[in-house]
């Protein structure tokens, strides 16, 4: 497999043939993460995630996504630090799960298959970290730990998309954009994404609101809306990593904080 998605470089699918050997030491070191600015989310991660990361959506059709924004800047991550330690409490799922991932086999996307980026420094031959297989072959217990947590993932994934693609049947997406610098710098703004659009959910009908209520889909709304206040600390984030003593522009993301705040001051009632 090529360079597919943002950190894997040369992800290949396992084998006890090929990494019989093979050990995975996974600590702290977060470096393998320093260049990515952005990485997808599960919904039931947007509880943790929507107190220290800005949550937005990408995406069209059937592959809308949300996203949590790590840096202002392509190839930057404001929360991965020089020592290579992640400085947010929660670290999205995504990020967790490597140097493993699923890919699949088919058109359908049904069939999956275990790989491991063999770039990742954690990946020896010397005994370092856990095992993926025993003497004789089988999977250790850290090797179906993997598993499992992966395949929770993916249904936790394809629950998600179902939630984003009824944000945009009931048409409460809408583009945004963002800017954390100041107004001479080009690089420091963010445009691409979507967020919900407040006003567009006072108007969708009462029975449509409900279901939302019901499925607890209308509490992630808030969640997402709530995030959009950590553009503020992306912003302070990004002014101590460059040293600058003054404050950026953020016209388009006050906008945005005053209707996450008014939106956070009337949650859904359970």
């Amino acid at each position: 497999m090529t360079k597919q998605v943002l950190l894997y470089e040369h992800a290949v699918p396992l084998s006890s043939e090929k990494h019989r050997d093979w050990s995975v030491k996974a600590g702290k070191d977060y470096s393998f993460a320093r260049e990515v600015n952005a990485v997808p989310l599960t919904a039931v991660e947007l509880v943790a995630a929507a107190s220290e990361y800005p949550v937005v959506f990408v995406g069209k059709d059937e592959n809308i996504v949300p996203l949590a924004l790590l840096g202002n800047r392509q190839n930057q991550n404001l929360y991965v630090d020089e020592t290579g330690a992640w400085t947010a409490r929660y670290i999205p799922a995504f990020v967790r799960r490597y140097p493993f991932v699923f890919a699949a086999t088919d058109p359908s996307q049904t069939q999956f298959t275990l790989c491991i980026d063999e770039s990742f420094d954690g990946c020896n031959s010397e005994g370092r970290g856990e095992h993926l297989f025993d003497s004789e072959g089988e999977r250790t217990q850290y090797l179906n730990s993997v598993l499992s947590f992966l395949r929770e993932y993916e249904a936790h994934f394809k629950r998600t998309r179902v939630f984003c693609k009824k944000l945009q049947d009931l048409g409460l997406l809408e583009p945004m954009q963002a800017r954390l610098g100041a107004p001479e710098d080009s690089k420091g703004g963010l445009a691409g994404f979507m967020g919900v659009n407040r006003q567009k959910l006072k108007e969708i009908d009462s029975d449509k609101l409900a279901e939302l209520f019901r499925t607890d889909e209308l509490e992630l709304i808030y969640l997402h809306m709530f995030s959009l206040r950590n553009f503020r600390t992306m912003m302070e984030l990004a002014g101590e990593r460059s040293e600058a003593e003054s404050v950026p522009s953020m016209s388009e993301v006050d906008t945005l904080e005053d209707e996450a705040a008014e939106g956070a001051e009337k949650p859904p009632v359970h």
